[in-house]
């Protein structure tokens, strides 16, 4: 009698353990196809193995591998005398910002991903063209770093909870990166806060001047702003009156307006919006520090650090806040 009762506990858990087994696999299943899928359907970034490049210039569409693209956006965007950790932090940096274009695909280009215009995208050179601008003892040795950084990288972005980042950068940030609510408004990002950089000032990038007579100085505004007025007979007609966490021009009372910092590097075409300005006779002077808006990786930032024994990763993490470097 305890044998058949036994039997029958027996049958009975068989009869609810088995469905319950292959439920819980077939959810399981179900659940990592479903995962993997959105993971293939959002991020795979297999298919941009190739990409479709607008030349600005011709208005023409070229499709063209990604890596042969990247060599072409690290030989025009950084100096190939840079040190090569440098480089490969700007190849990293230029595969992400490629990347992040076609993700975020706007539109702005219609049938192509991305152009070659550094004031649009990233500058881009020919293999051709960029040989011819160098001499005939530094070409092969130039050309192999850009190839080498490319390479030595391959596959590598910089992501931000999974996602890549907009890997924005610039030429020297004098001594401290910008956050980007400072020069173009908005929330910012995450991933793009002010640092510090040291040994930018050894680069020539780091500093510039610029004068313009009075005359000069109130036409290009007027171009911009038809009710400007001026008495430079004031005290305080040109005044700064705040400056950015990375010690850029905030805000500056001109005559009548008060604009931008980045509205005057714009307007006088400075090279960055960190500036004094001081009136004498009858110039107005600027001494400039930084070139560019200062966002992101500087590239004379990071071939300072690099020189410094830095590689390439610990880099991207120092001008780049709480990122991953990924394979794609």
């Amino acid at each position: 009698m305890k044998k058949l009762l036994i039997y029958y506990l027996l049958l009975i858990f068989i009869c609810f353990a088995i469905p319950i087994i292959f439920t819980s696999n077939f959810l399981s299943e179900t659940k990592n196809e479903i995962t993997n899928t959105i993971s293939q359907s959002t991020y795979d970034y297999k298919k941009y193995n190739k990409i479709k490049l607008l030349h600005a210039e011709t208005n023409k569409i070229e499709e063209i591998d990604l890596d042969e693209y990247l060599y072409g956006v690290v030989s025009a965007e950084m100096p190939a005398s840079f040190e090569e950790e440098a480089l490969k932090a700007q190849a990293v940096v230029a595969r992400t910002y490629t990347i992040y274009k076609i993700v975020n695909n706007d539109g702005k280009h219609k049938n192509a991903d991305i152009c070659d215009d550094s004031s649009c995208c990233q500058a881009w050179i020919s293999k051709k063209d960029r040989l011819a601008k160098w001499n005939d003892s530094e070409k092969d040795k130039n050309w192999d770093k850009i190839v080498n950084a490319v390479n030595n990288t391959q596959g590598k972005i910089i992501t931000y909870d999974g996602k890549p980042i907009n890997a924005f950068f610039h030429s020297n940030s004098g001594g401290e990166t910008e956050a980007p609510i400072d020069v173009w408004g908005g929330s910012g990002y995450p991933y793009l806060q002010s640092v510090a950089t040291s040994g930018e000032n050894a680069y020539s990038q780091y500093s510039s001047k610029a004068t313009f007579t009075k005359k000069e100085f109130t036409e290009k505004i007027k171009k911009v702003h038809n009710d400007f007025k001026i008495n430079f007979k004031e005290k305080d007609c040109i005044k700064i009156k705040e400056y950015t966490e990375g010690n850029r021009v905030k805000t500056i009372k001109i005559g009548n307006l008060e604009l931008s910092g980045v509205e005057v590097r714009n307007i006088l075409e400075l090279r960055s919006a960190n500036f004094k300005v001081e009136i004498d006779g009858d110039r107005i002077k600027f001494e400039v520090t930084g070139y560019g808006h200062g966002v992101g990786m500087s590239q004379t930032g990071a071939d300072s650090m690099a020189k410094e024994g830095n590689n390439y990763e610990e880099i991207i993490h120092h001008f780049y806040t709480d990122v991953k470097i990924e394979n794609m």
